[in-house]
């Protein structure tokens, strides 16, 4: 079922007058993965979400969302649920009047009260909105996109001001419904949230998919990492090229970890050596991020 396609996007293109967003982008998410659009500044995210969430037609290429047109709103908007950054609720409405409208809108069935007990609001139901936090309003914006369990979500920033009490609630909750075969599509700048929950990453850069796969496909292609701090007095030039690092540290890189780390523990035993903060491992996605902001 994983390899049937929710979200199909075929060279996409989206401009402003003569400024080109997006530019020929491809991509597809298949059913009950969890796929994260990354993205530095300026790189086309938002426009290329705005197409495939139906709010923006694309300039040139297709979309396709459940086999229809995003645009198709009868048909698509029943089956997804769209967590923005900021909803921008009526401040007057309570907890539980705007799970109750926003849910309705979306034409699917559900239970209020289950809903704000999911996102732990049980004790809010009543409150307006413009007396909850920042935190939860956030949680908010997640009962509603979540409101009658829809088979595609669209999580924006979702865990942007939340206690990491919440943050592992919200994301229990994802777990499940993913159990239950939705599909979720992640955009963050929180990249160990993507790093550790992601089933493929798409990094995008100046309007174009730059890298795509998996954590391990994309962190393999650039060298693992060692660091570590060495004595002030060094009797022997390290075995391995080393670079410094703005922390101070010595900085290897190398594409055979093992090997290389064995050479270096090994020479600073023969050398009655104590490699202070020792860290040796594969690139993170931080890596992959920052190669390729200065590609």
């Amino acid at each position: 079922m994983q390899n049937e396609p929710v979200i199909e996007v075929e060279r996409l293109g989206v401009a402003y007058g003569a400024f080109h967003a997006v530019r020929d982008l491809s991509f597809s998410v298949g059913r009950g993965e969890l796929y994260a659009l990354l993205g530095t500044n300026g790189a086309g995210k938002t426009s290329t979400l705005e197409v495939v969430e139906g709010h923006r037609a694309p300039s040139s290429g297709t979309v396709r969302v459940f086999g229809e047109s995003p645009r198709n709103r009868a048909e698509v908007r029943p089956r997804v649920g769209i967590m923005l950054q900021e909803s921008g609720f009526s401040p007057d409405l309570t907890v539980g009047e705007t799970v109750a409208l926003i849910g309705g809108l979306t034409g699917r069935a559900d239970r209020v009260d289950r809903v704000v007990g999911l996102v732990g609001l049980d004790r809010k139901s009543d409150t307006k909105v413009s007396q909850l936090s920042g935190g939860e309003q956030r949680r908010l914006d997640f009962a509603t996109a979540i409101y009658g369990s829809p088979e595609l979500i669209f999580l924006d920033e979702p865990t942007t001001g939340l206690d990491v009490e919440s943050r592992d609630a919200l994301w229990r909750t994802v777990d499940r419904m993913r159990e239950d075969g939705a599909t979720v599509v992640l955009t963050t700048h929180y990249l160990e949230e993507a790093q550790q929950r992601a089933d493929r990453i798409g990094l995008m850069h100046e309007g174009s998919l730059r890298v795509e796969g998996t954590v391990a496909d994309l962190t393999a292609a650039l060298p693992a990492t060692i660091r570590f701090r060495p004595p002030r007095a060094v009797p022997a030039p390290s075995p391995l090229p080393t670079s410094e690092t703005e922390d101070g540290r010595l900085l290897v890189e190398t594409h055979a970890l093992q090997r290389d780390l064995h050479t270096l523990l090994g020479w600073a035993d023969r050398h009655g050596l104590e490699l202070r903060e020792l860290e040796a491992g594969p690139t993170s996605l931080d890596g992959v991020f920052r190669s390729v902001a200065r590609s």
